[in-house]
């Protein structure tokens, strides 16, 4: 089984390139005393693809023998300095709980050996007062040896500087400052890896140049697309890892991408990118069934903690947890999702579409005309859909057609999105206004479903000879609630529609 620990790191080098020991480090702040640790011999090959995909994502993936955490290593940047290295045993292959993270970037190519790094490391333990470990300092002498390609060789010596578990980040500061002051800078590369990487690269005419500035209408589509993309790819490990929020932010950018496809018909052809539309609406469907069982179950649960227990008759709790655990949408289903030929043929053809862009004439042209165009005709379309929703009563058709008119918000605000960089502040403000609006219009479809759930476990609950009081009672708030918030929407979508473009 892979376990994961957060890693809170500073690498060091000398001004003139050379290292000889590690400055005394003794006295800065808690630091009562450095204990030697003596030296330890690190063998460590990285793994990529031959066009080093993970490299470009600043992932790093080892098989490292030597030292107190030998195995597989996979490390994911947090933020500066800041890592999730995931731990696998050692073995001879890459091992499957590690190989699955890294599926959305690898898909269907190899891993291969790219780089061996071997480190003699003298290690020093920082303990304050009690002995208590704050940090470990080594110094790290390293050999770099890339195993593709007609690369090379390189050496060098730095000093890294990982704080302990649970420690106080605010003394790498201090440590810092107490390094610069004898002669030691941060490192220019952000890992060995990078590193070396860098140092035995072979030959190569230039490197090839990252996106241009967006210039026309094509460009800002494609460029906000190209982040719904990312988004993806980076998301996937972190559902695989059941991170907190990463299934809601993941649903958010395949709903972007669509959305994008669909509104901005003027700028690529709909008629190329209808397919891949069509399967980003599968994925986001996919998604949806988890997270949205997951916000109800949490309404529902948050619902009847609110009442008073004599307004609780029989097992409610244990009903409502009972339907929740038996709903589509577990962590298995969604990993089982993420590993299907499917999906990792969603990520090639976005990133054909991104390749080879299906271009229309609006594409060439000056961005704030062509995208204000499309922004008011998904606007437009809006306004419709919440006129006829709020013209009609109360009741399960107006509860349809506020749906309706949730999924067009969401639309909207996606495409002031996407041309936000074009149309400035205008666009800004209707991504905020949108915001606020599919707000309220979530709200009241939560509440749609819970009343909707609420009828199914008061059957279930009647035909078990159980009192079904309780869910009625639930039941009648979630209506008094839509109706508050009916009235909310007629008056927020007056000031909406003001400020829409017409």
């Amino acid at each position: 089984m892979a376990d994961t620990k957060r890693e809170i790191e500073r690498k060091y080098e000398a001004d003139d390139g050379d290292l000889a020991d590690l400055p005394d480090l003794t006295g800065v702040g808690p630091v009562a005393a450095v204990h030697d640790r003596g030296v330890a011999e690190l063998d460590a090959t990285y793994y990529d693809t031959a066009d080093e995909r993970l490299a470009g994502d600043s992932l790093t993936l080892r098989r490292r023998t030597g030292g107190s955490d030998a195995g597989w290593h996979l490390k994911f940047p947090v933020a500066p300095g800041v890592r999730d290295e995931i731990r696998a045993p050692l073995g001879d292959s890459v091992p499957e709980e590690i190989a699955a993270l890294v599926r959305s970037r690898v898909r269907g190519r190899a891993l291969v050996p790219l780089v061996r790094l071997r480190s003699v490391r003298d290690v020093r333990h920082l303990v304050d007062a009690r002995g208590v470990l704050l940090a470990e300092a080594s110094l790290d002498t390293v050999t770099a040896e890339r195993l593709t390609g007609p690369g090379g060789t390189a050496r060098w010596t730095e000093i890294e500087v990982e704080l302990a578990d649970g420690g106080d980040p605010a003394l790498l500061d201090r440590l810092e400052k107490r390094l610069r002051a004898a002669g030691v800078r941060p490192s220019a590369a952000a890992s060995k890896l990078a590193r070396a990487l860098a140092e035995t690269a072979p030959d190569r005419p230039g490197e090839p140049a990252g996106p241009a500035a967006p210039v026309t209408a094509g460009d800002h589509v494609l460029a906000y697309l190209r982040d719904q993309r990312d988004a993806l790819v980076a998301l996937d490990p972190a559902v695989r890892r059941g991170i907190p929020d990463s299934v809601h932010r993941m649903r958010v950018a395949t709903r972007r991408a669509r959305a994008t496809l669909r509104t901005f018909t003027g700028v690529l052809d709909r008629a190329v990118t209808g397919p891949v539309g069509a399967e980003l609406k599968w994925l986001a469907g996919e998604l949806g069934a988890a997270r949205d069982q997951e916000v109800l179950a949490d309404r529902l649960t948050s619902a009847l903690d609110a009442l008073q227990p004599a307004l609780v008759t029989g097992p409610v709790e244990e009903r409502i947890t009972a339907w929740a655990e038996a709903r589509h949408g577990t962590h298995a289903h969604l990993t089982g999702v993420l590993d299907s030929r499917r999906y990792l043929a969603l990520l090639d053809a976005l990133d054909a579409l991104l390749a080879d862009p299906p271009l229309r004439a609006a594409a060439g042209r000056k961005p704030r005309k062509a995208l204000a165009k499309a922004v008011r005709k998904d606007a437009r379309k809006l306004t419709a859909l919440m006129e006829h929703a709020l013209a009609l009563p109360p009741g399960r058709e107006r509860d349809r057609a506020l749906h309706e008119a949730r999924k067009k918000a969401k639309r909207t605000r996606y495409a002031a999105e996407a041309a936000t960089d074009a149309l400035g502040g205008p666009a800004r403000a209707l991504t905020k206004a949108m915001k606020s609006l599919t707000t309220l219009l979530g709200d009241h479809q939560d509440g749609v479903m819970a009343r909707g759930t609420l009828r199914e476990l008061a059957a279930v609950a009647h035909a078990a000879g159980e009192s079904a009081f309780t869910y009625g009672l639930l039941y009648g708030r979630e209506e008094a609630h839509a109706a508050r918030l009916e009235e909310e929407l007629a008056g927020r979508w007056k000031k909406v529609a003001g400020g829409l473009p017409g």
